[in-house]
């Protein structure tokens, strides 16, 4: 055993010494803010660099922004950058190294050069953003119709992502209902071929959709999970943005972030903070159009009810009415019957009191026709050859024969006198 031997605290200080010789002065460092914490005008951050391709941390320390400097500093970054300074933020920072006996590695941080976070990204953003509206792209999928009732989405997401995990456990209920079918397709959301990659699946998305169906998608969903904010801005990219623009399908996006916008925020019909606030948002559409089809099928019984009572008001109305005329025509119609009966009996008993009249006068005047009365007043009836005779032209012979009232004269004819008419 050594007989040189140090504390630990001296130990410690000697490589703070150390530090302090090798890293004197300030230098620049790139680093993401994992953790921020305000405490009495201090700012404790705590800093992480990870590998490109995952999300594993390679390398750590905590940063302290002292607060004789913190509100200089921060307000320059925000001011400069239009962003506010919060965890979540890949920065370039200008810091000096500290360790201390008791506290250990940690880092001063002098100065946050702003350019970086907002940086050629940023502003290529806005370029972006400028070029879609001269062109008039960049509220053209906005401007399309939500579908009436969503039953066939097309879904472009990282394979295996937690987001599509949270977004298909709603989905797949939604499916297993036979209310709505989803179609997903895979694609890169990181790195310089995010843009290419998420353009592809689309791209094959929309061809096999073609080819099995005879409907285009009523969606397109385009969903990841969360992530640093620097991965987002693979996500700006103008061919993607004009390309999604010109779609006639309604696209909706999750990127999975609520403060930081990408490009696809700004083109598509509807933006969502997470995966999991787009299938609620499609669920909500599928439930809204049921409520409301509830509310029809309720309406409609409702007013056939009211026009079924209506109508059968109107029904007994009319009946009553028609009953009413009816016993109306029968007493009128009895009314005239009776009046008809007594002048018909009225009628018919002057007729038989004429006729009976008549009939006395013609049979007195018969009784006073009679041959027998009228030759008791002294007339006779002359025949010829047993016939009455009328006229002297009816004589044919010279004898005639006179019949009196108590008797007949035979005579003979001697002499015809003709009397003019």
């Amino acid at each position: 055993m050594s007989d040189f031997q140090l504390s630990l605290s001296e130990y410690l200080n000697t490589v703070s010494e150390i530090i302090k010789m090798a890293f004197g002065e300030a230098v620049w460092v790139k680093a993401e803010i994992r953790n921020l914490n305000i405490k009495a005008g201090h700012y404790y951050l705590e800093l992480a660099e990870k590998e490109q391709d995952s999300d594993k941390v390679i390398a750590q320390c905590k940063g302290t922004i002292w607060k004789f400097s913190a509100q200089k500093i921060v307000s320059k970054f925000e001011r400069e950058s239009g962003i506010e300074f919060d965890k979540g933020l890949n920065v370039l920072i200008k810091v000096r190294a500290k360790f201390d006996a008791q506290y250990g590695f940690s880092v001063n941080i002098e100065d946050i050069d702003s350019s970086f976070t907002l940086g050629e990204l940023a502003k290529r953003y806005l370029q972006i953003v400028d070029r879609l509206t001269q062109e008039q792209l960049i509220h053209r999928n906005k401007l399309l119709a939500t579908p009436f009732d969503i039953e066939n989405v097309l879904v472009i997401a990282p394979e295996n992502a937690a987001g599509l995990g949270d977004f298909k456990k709603d989905a797949d209920q939604l499916q297993n209902a036979n209310l709505c079918q989803f179609v997903y397709y895979s694609a890169t959301f990181q790195g310089n071929t995010a843009p290419q990659s998420i353009m592809q699946a689309l791209g094959n998305g929309l061809r096999d959709w073609a080819e099995k169906y005879d409907h285009a998608p009523d969606l397109i969903v385009i969903i990841r999970g969360g992530g640093s904010v620097n991965d987002l801005a693979y996500l700006n990219d103008y061919e993607l943005a004009a390309l999604l623009c010109k779609r006639s399908v309604p696209i909706w996006v999750g990127i999975g972030h609520e403060k930081d916008r990408t490009i696809l925020d700004e083109v598509a019909h509807r933006s969502f903070d997470t995966p999991s606030k787009v299938i609620a948002g499609i669920r909500n559409i599928i439930v809204e159009r049921a409520q409301h089809a509830a509310d029809f099928l309720q309406m409609i019984k409702l007013y056939s009810k009211q026009h079924i009572s209506a109508y059968q008001n109107q029904n007994d109305q009319c009946m009553q009415l028609i009953e009413t005329y009816a016993k109306r025509q029968v007493s009128d119609s009895l009314k005239n019957l009776q009046l008809y009966k007594s002048s018909t009996a009225y009628f018919a008993q002057q007729v038989i009191k004429s006729a009976s009249v008549k009939t006395e006068s013609l049979m007195r005047e018969t009784l006073l026709q009679n041959p027998k009365n009228v030759m008791a007043k002294g007339y006779a009836i002359i025949r010829h050859e047993q016939k009455a005779i009328k006229s002297v032209s009816q004589i044919h012979g010279d004898r005639l024969a006179i019949e009196m009232q108590d008797g007949t004269i035979d005579v003979s004819i001697q002499q015809i006198d003709h009397v003019n008419p």
